[in-house]
């Protein structure tokens, strides 16, 4: 197990009631197997190369906060859902499409209050499966740890169907099944990326085990902070979230810290800044990454700076506004020569009713099928169409996808 730098105290952790049982969870990981393999790891980070070169696009995505009960038809749903939107975008933009899921390890969420109070009862905050409940009780709502290892059981079943459903193709005819698939989730829970870190006996470096690719959030990319300790110390690919009260001098530093020898598809950069701040926000930032010569992956994620509350009480995104960040984000690249990278969504392969438009969903048939245990996502019928909708968006500039095999 290697040692890794953890400077600070980490942020957005549960407060786990009882430290006997928190190490004996951590010591049950340390002796489990992991989900991913280095050499997969290594190679979406080739992968990742040709995104941050410009020969290739990045189609991410999966639900907001991951199930511990998943099944095989939603699995399969969400792979055969991401499998068409890639389609769409290769066959416009001409460039090789790398298919990552939120899925098989995104168990757990960071939240902007610790408490939540419904009619005057206050309870800790849901913070996804891997740690609470969402029921409104105290019980649910107390941070268990042996949830962790319910977590590491349910990655490591929905991986092994990833793997038999992109490994046998010929499956269901129905279904479309990408190539290659890897998997992805934010590294939030430092109690339990920590102990299913692997030293590679090839190389002597050390893998998160828990995912092909980890990503630090907008409340957890402080240079100096724990989770970048973490990811700096790890050599799988990884990714930082980059909200609109980022500087360029942070986006620098996190470079020095994760990117030190400037290697194309070890960082990739995930713009979350809502459709009103990406045209103001985003372009200096660019710019200066740009001049530092570090060829970094850039990403939009449209969804989580444009979520607001319906009149209904729940929490949505309207399609337009998901795709007008998009667009500003192209404009933004192509403006300034550079390349956008692709795009990180929160969507799901069921008939859900969380975002409204494009589909014929308003405000009033959100009740109808809102199934999130957190945060909305496009349905099926939305990411489809908003693949369609970004294929369009194709410049007219000549592209050379190269060969990335």
């Amino acid at each position: 197990m290697p040692r890794l730098l953890q400077p600070t105290v980490p942020q957005q952790q549960p407060d786990w009631p009882d430290p006997e049982r928190l190490d004996e969870v951590r010591r049950t990981l340390e002796a489990s197997l992991p989900i991913v393999m280095p050499h997969e790891c290594d190679l979406l980070r080739r992968r990742l190369a040709a995104v941050a070169e410009g020969r290739a696009l990045l189609l991410q995505g999966g639900d907001c906060a991951e199930r511990l009960h998943t099944s095989l038809d939603d699995v399969e749903r969400r792979i055969d859902t991401l499998s068409r939107m890639a389609s769409l975008l290769s066959e416009s933009f001409l460039l090789p499409v790398v298919v990552v899921g939120r899925l098989a390890g995104q168990y757990a969420k960071p939240r902007s209050s610790a408490h939540e109070t419904r009619d005057g009862v206050t309870l800790p905050s849901y913070r996804g499966d891997s740690v609470n409940g969402p029921e409104f009780t105290p019980e649910a709502r107390t941070a268990d740890p042996y949830r962790m290892l319910r977590a590491h059981q349910a990655a490591a079943a929905t991986m092994n169907m990833v793997r038999a459903l992109v490994g046998h193709r010929a499956g269901s005819p129905a279904r479309q099944v990408p190539e290659e698939m890897f998997v992805s989730h934010e590294a939030l829970l430092l109690d339990h990326e920590t102990p299913l870190t692997r030293v590679d006996p090839r190389t002597g470096r050390a893998y998160a085990g828990t995912g092909h690719l980890l990503w630090a959030g907008e409340r957890t990319r402080d240079p100096d902070g724990a989770h970048i300790a973490f990811l700096a110390g790890v050599a799988n690919p990884v990714a930082v979230k980059i909200g609109p009260t980022a500087e360029p001098d942070e986006l620098l530093a996190l470079i020095e810290r994760l990117d030190p020898h400037q290697e194309p598809g070890r960082l990739t950069f995930v713009v979350r800044m809502g459709a009103r701040a990406v045209r103001e926000r985003l372009p200096l930032l660019v710019e200066k990454v740009a001049a530092s010569g570090t060829r970094v992956g850039w990403v939009s994620d449209p969804m989580h700076g444009n979520t607001y509350t319906a009149p209904t009480g729940h929490k949505t995104r309207a399609f337009d506004d998901v795709l007008d960040e998009i667009r500003g984000f192209f404009e933004v690249h192509h403006a300034l020569g550079t390349h956008p990278g692709g795009v990180h969504l929160e969507m799901t392969g069921q008939d859900v009713t969380e975002c409204v438009g494009a589909g014929a969903v308003g405000h009033e048939d959100l009740p109808r099928r809102y199934e999130s245990s957190c945060d909305p996502r496009l349905n099926r019928a939305q990411s489809v169409e908003l693949a369609r909708r970004v294929a369009d968006l194709a410049g007219s500039r000549p592209t050379d996808p190269g060969a990335w095999r």
